[in-house]
């Protein structure tokens, strides 16, 4: 029985969720293993290496979205699951608004950024 679970997320570039990942301190890696309960692996596009033995992986969607796929209750053993991928999600939606304020369409307009915590 696999302990993996798939999230349906928010998320169609890969390049910035990359760039968020590692500006997060997190190692990447590209069409890898996600390490789950007993060594159990799934196969993803988008792998962020944890410490410890479990993983958080994305995979493609042929409608441009990424599923996140991981081992839920074994990430949480080491870290605060929640705080974890809500922080990749906000640095991934910053990273994301950011490069589109910097499209060539969007140069002269008057654009603010708020970040509310």
């Amino acid at each position: 029985m696999s302990h993996f679970s798939t999230l349906r997320t928010k998320i169609t570039e890969a390049e910035i969720l990359k760039s968020s990942l590692k500006d997060l301190g997190i190692e990447v890696k590209t069409n890898a293993d996600v390490r789950g309960y007993n060594g159990q692996r799934v196969r993803a596009d988008i792998v962020a290496v944890l410490d410890g033995e479990y993983d958080l992986g994305w995979s493609h969607n042929t409608d441009g979205s990424f599923d996140l796929i991981a081992d839920l209750w074994g990430v949480a053993k080491k870290h605060n699951q929640t705080e974890l991928i809500n922080s990749i999600n906000q640095k991934y939606a910053v990273t994301k608004t950011l490069s589109e304020i910097k499209r060539p369409e969007l140069q002269n307009a008057n654009v603010k950024l708020v970040l509310h915590r």
